[in-house]
């Protein structure tokens, strides 16, 4: 069953320089207690995706002009500004990039973690502060009491984390987006805050949207994967049947450019070119200048969605077999 269906999503920027397709067309699906990879290179559109969800699109550029966002069944898009703030991060929460940026640093972590108790729960009192020590506990903060009156620039990236973390699973939300959350972290805090993530997923049955770079995490966290590439979904299969049988040129692009355990080259493979500007888009498959098996229809029109299997499908005219 799905809790969160995403429609031929798009949401352009109207800016000077003209009109900005960051998201032109985006469609998937987020089974119950399922962890969703969203992946692809800077640029393809994966945090525009999460805002868009969310509608939390800097405004006035930022604009969804086409398709549905489908949260049980409920059509967010249609929802009043008022109706998004009470379910904002009681029903879905969203984990930003960069705590730093994400924490206010005139605020005590206490008084952030405890903003969603009091907004989407009312408490107050002692059971507020209880409350705010538990979920500080649950991601493994050390001395959750003693942390409650610091600010954040008095902890450290990884623990920064897990606050944002914190006040993202504080009300037990539904659909959990996390938008690269590993990004300043070195590897061992990195392995340890996402096993952390992944246990408190699987105990609360959330529904997981993580957005990386890395395929190793995405190997590890995620049972489904979806590749973006400018703006698009052009690949989304299982995991496992992803890294097996790549399908779309891209997702092949992809998966050969890691490193090998063992395995010694002179140079690491590499896809060459770089990605269509979003403001001139090319009428047929973005990937095409790029693609060695492209041909002339290629470049003429967009590629349909191919069923390679009954959970991978591959927009791509010669996909891999």
């Amino acid at each position: 069953m799905s809790v969160l269906e995403v429609q031929d999503l798009k949401t352009y920027f109207f800016t000077r320089r003209g009109v900005i397709k960051a998201v032109d067309g985006v469609s998937f699906s987020l089974g119950e207690g399922e962890a969703l990879g969203l992946v692809g290179e800077s640029g393809c559109g994966k945090s525009v995706t999460a805002l868009s969800i969310v509608k939390l699109l800097p405004r006035p550029a930022g604009k969804i002009v086409d398709g549905k966002v489908l949260f049980q069944g409920e059509n967010l898009l249609e929802k009043t500004e008022n109706e998004m703030r009470a379910l904002r991060g009681k029903r879905i929460a969203l984990i930003l990039q960069d705590p730093m940026t994400s924490l206010n640093p005139a605020f005590t972590i206490g008084n952030q973690v405890a903003e969603p108790f009091k907004v989407h729960q009312g408490l107050k009192g002692s059971i507020l502060w209880e409350k705010v020590t538990d979920i500080l506990s649950l991601l493994r903060i050390p001395s959750p009491q003693a942390r409650l009156g610091s600010y954040p620039h008095q902890m450290s990236g990884g623990m920064r984390q897990r606050v944002v973390g914190a006040i993202a699973l504080s009300c037990a939300p539904n659909v959990l987006i996390a938008d690269e959350p590993t990004t300043s972290l070195d590897v061992t805090i990195q392995a340890q805050y996402l096993a952390v993530l992944k246990d408190i997923q699987k105990q609360s049955n959330t529904s997981l949207i993580f957005i990386t770079h890395d395929l190793g995490v995405v190997a590890k966290m995620c049972t489904r994967v979806a590749v973006m590439y400018a703006g698009r979904v052009v690949e989304i299969a299982p995991v496992k049947e992803l890294f097996a049988q790549p399908a779309h040129p891209y997702t092949v692009g992809l998966i050969r450019s890691l490193p090998k355990l063992g395995v010694k080259v002179k140079r690491l493979f590499s896809i060459e070119g770089q990605p269509p500007s979003l403001v001139n888009l090319p009428a047929g498959c973005r990937f095409a200048p790029r693609c060695g098996k492209a041909t002339e229809i290629c470049f003429a029109q967009y590629p349909p969605s191919v069923p390679l299997s009954a959970s991978h499908e591959v927009n791509c005219w010669w996909p891999e077999k």
